[in-house]
């Protein structure tokens, strides 16, 4: 008996053998429609084709050809394992500052996420992807340093005073940083009834990244630890991945106390910059 690795090598192997395992996934095809879909020769398709029905993968039904139960679940699998590597490979550049201290975080919540990285000529694209969440909201929660950019600060602020819903948990050296900015803007943004400003000692991963969560999306911004410099912001509009950022947030939403003027006029340590 071979090796399990062998068979994956198998499939992996050949783009047409993946072709075919998908396209059977699919329903029952005949030879020219699976030579169609594959962009194999003919010779090619006997060669797959012989090679599955050994395997007892696929089975003849006249013309045509389809998945056995074993086929099937072979075909699942691999789909699966492709799929979970498609992820990796899209969240390789941004694992690092992704949430470690959170309970019930995982990499398929993001599965799907767009991913904004500061590029070497042009560096502002994960502030603008914010901003452009934000105006698009009429209610907006979240925790940590995701809206700390001077820029996104304003974006936040304007909202806020023109009636979006803000409710947000600050370390309290970010919030006196983002009071310092401009005290006279944010004062204004946090006097509206429907502005709710916290502080909280001890965020999770505050260090490494802060959430925003928003009425169908949820983003994660994603800084370095040692420099707090922005690396990456990412975003999905998963189901599953709102439900569990909402949960978090409400964690410690509960745990933290409203923000006051000692708070706002707390001493800014020497590694936070002012946006």
């Amino acid at each position: 008996m071979t090796e399990p690795v062998d068979d994956i090598e198998f499939i992996a192997s050949s783009k047409h053998r993946v072709g075919v395992l998908d396209a059977l996934a699919g329903g029952r095809c005949d030879r020219d429609d699976l030579r169609s879909l594959t962009g194999a020769s003919s010779p090619t398709m006997g060669r797959v084709l012989s090679a599955f029905e050994e395997r007892r993968w696929i089975e003849r039904r006249g013309p045509s050809y389809e998945l056995t139960p074993l086929g099937e679940y072979v075909a699942e699998r691999f789909a699966g394992l492709r799929g979970a590597l498609e992820t990796e490979q899209r969240l390789r550049e941004v694992w690092r500052w992704l949430p470690r201290e959170m309970e019930g975080f995982s990499i398929e919540l993001f599965a799907d996420a767009v991913i904004a990285y500061p590029g070497p000529g042009y560096p502002y694209e994960p502030v603008e992807r914010v901003i452009d969440l934000v105006e698009a909201s009429e209610w907006m929660c979240g925790f940590g340093a995701t809206v700390f950019k001077s820029i996104a600060n304003e974006a936040i602020c304007l909202e806020v005073i023109d009636g979006m819903e803000f409710e947000y948990v600050y370390p309290p050296e970010v919030l006196a940083a983002t009071v310092a900015w401009d005290r006279e803007m944010v004062e204004r943004a946090a006097q509206q009834d429907h502005c709710t400003v916290w502080v909280h000692d001890e965020l999770p991963d505050k260090k490494r990244c802060g959430f925003g969560i928003f009425e169908d999306r949820v983003g994660i911004c994603c800084h370095d630890a040692d420099s707090r410099a922005l690396r990456a912001w990412i975003d999905t509009d998963a189901p599953e991945a709102r439900e569990w950022a909402l949960s978090v947030f409400e964690q410690y939403r509960d745990e933290a106390r409203p923000a006051d003027e000692t708070d706002m006029d707390a001493p800014i340590p020497d590694q936070i910059t002012i946006p």
